[in-house]
């Protein structure tokens, strides 16, 4: 994903870096993870291809640990210059990468942000769980009014007639 414009948080909005849950940790997505990030992507990357409903097949099958660290060092630059706002899902622990959750620009007017989260294969019981969270989080604590969950809230059918 390619982000060219940037989100619209007022500057004087203190991006959080961080969230604790029971279930989940979720700190800023940075190059620091890429071997845990890597490992859980590389680990669900079938089911992950539908996420995104991208047509350029992310993950691919050959994607190496220094092409995502180059990912994640993307993201950490997108999040510092306040364009997206990507996190890692941690267990609560903080020794496993169990997703992802993507904060980034919409392109459809009536929305101001569109998100995509994913977990990996072996916690797709908490997937539901970390929507919810994620979804009560963006509107308690951040200044998102209209907030777009393709493929979760909005089918891929009706977000593609939206673009």
């Amino acid at each position: 994903m390619i982000h060219m414009t940037k989100l619209s948080v007022p500057e004087s909005f203190r991006v959080p870096d961080s969230l604790d849950t029971d279930h989940f940790h979720l700190e800023v997505l940075t190059p620091a993870v890429a071997e845990m990030d890597y490992e859980a992507v590389m680990s669900s990357r079938v089911r992950l291809r539908s996420v995104f409903d991208e047509e350029t097949n992310w993950p691919d099958d050959t994607m190496s640990l220094s092409d995502n660290t180059k990912d994640l060092k993307r993201h950490h630059d997108e999040f510092l210059s306040r364009k997206a706002f990507a996190y890692t899902v941690l267990t609560p622990t903080k020794d496993k990468c169990i997703g992802c959750v993507y904060i980034d620009p919409c392109e459809v007017d009536e929305f101001d942000c569109e998100v995509f989260l994913w977990v990996t294969d072996d916690c797709l019981n908490r997937d539901n769980e970390l929507y919810q969270n994620i979804r009560d989080w963006l509107t308690k604590c951040w200044p998102f009014k209209k907030i777009a969950f393709p493929g979760r809230d909005i089918t891929w059918e009706k977000w593609k007639s939206h673009m």
